[in-house]
């Protein structure tokens, strides 16, 4: 237990992961909406779109109009998602987002090719040029992110040792580059992990970059997310990607439906029950989750907006 971090930092991903794979339109004036009741929750990182193309991605094609329409909040950053320099160069013009470079690798040869249409080797050439390009817009390149770092779909197991010597090879790239890697994600894109797994791939990853923080992105299609999450806080990770009400879905599961993210109310729940820290005010997270659903008109898989907090219950029991 005293591994536990005394405080989390949550990455919240419910307006661009939600928004993207509904089938409806959603209305700009709904996603502005729940943005900045989000900001208001506590949390201090919202990712609220993504740069894309609009023709594969409908979903998005108001991004410009959702990065004008938000109101700001001190001491929350506002970020985008974009894919190429187009989507880069896009997110720049708003001049309202935070923007943070990213080198990105992954586990799985199989996804990258359908993901990508690249080989390794193709997609580890891409990386100088992608710094570069950061560099040449006074981006700092901080993060690296490992993509299906414990499964996939369509290869099957990633051996951890792949994803110790892909955390490698995405730090000797940035240090060439005069950049210095503070940070790297490890994406449970298909939900292959387990708790077993994220302690020795977490493990294993700390041991050969004991000067750099881990952060967990996690789905839970098969429901081990916040067991998943719970293995990489008692590892010591303090950063996590999250999804308010469970929004989103995982486009590559075998069945549609399946979940994605974790959900962001559960999380904070369970991490405040543990004593841990997340800065995150639950009753407005809960009030967030609530909103989105009614957003998009289905059912949610997040469990706090129906079954309450306890602290809330706590409180009503001591007023009698």
């Amino acid at each position: 237990m005293s591994d536990l971090p005394a405080r989390v930092f949550i990455k919240e991903e419910g307006p661009r992961e939600g928004f993207q794979i509904e089938r409806k339109p959603i209305p700009t004036v709904d996603k502005v909406r729940l943005i900045d009741a989000l900001s208001a929750t506590g949390l201090e990182f919202i990712q609220i779109t993504s740069f894309v193309n609009p023709v594969r991605v409908p979903g998005l094609a108001d991004a410009e109009a959702v990065v004008a329409g938000f109101t700001p909040r001190e001491g929350v950053r506002y970020a985008g998602l974009w894919l190429n320099q187009q989507g880069l160069l896009r997110a720049i013009a708003t001049e309202r987002l935070h923007l943070e470079g990213k080198l990105t690798l992954y586990g799985s040869n199989a996804f990258l090719k359908r993901n990508q249409n690249r080989t390794p080797e193709q997609q580890l050439a891409a990386q100088p040029d992608l710094i570069r390009m950061y560099q040449a817009h006074g981006i700092p390149v901080r993060t690296g992110f490992v993509t299906a770092a414990f499964g996939c779909n369509f290869q099957g197991e990633v051996e951890p040792e792949r994803v110790v010597s892909l955390v490698g090879q995405m730090r000797s790239i940035a240090r060439e580059a005069g950049e210095d890697l503070s940070l790297i994600g490890l994406g449970d894109t298909m939900a292959w992990a387990n708790p077993q797994s994220i302690r020795r791939v977490v493990g294993m990853v700390q041991d050969a970059n004991p000067d750099v923080e881990l952060s967990l992105h996690l789905h839970d299609t098969r429901g081990l997310g916040l067991a998943n999450a719970y293995a990489g806080l008692s590892m010591g990770v303090r950063h996590f990607d999250a999804a308010v009400g469970g929004l989103g879905g995982c486009p590559f599961a075998a069945h549609a439906g399946a979940a994605g993210n974790i959900c962001t109310e559960d999380f904070v729940l369970m991490c405040e029950e543990m004593g841990i820290g997340t800065g995150v005010d639950l009753e407005k997270l809960a009030d967030c989750a609530r909103l989105a659903e009614s957003i998009i008109g289905h059912p949610l898989p997040g469990k706090v907006k129906s079954g309450g907090s306890l602290r809330a219950l706590r409180t009503r029991i001591k007023a009698g």
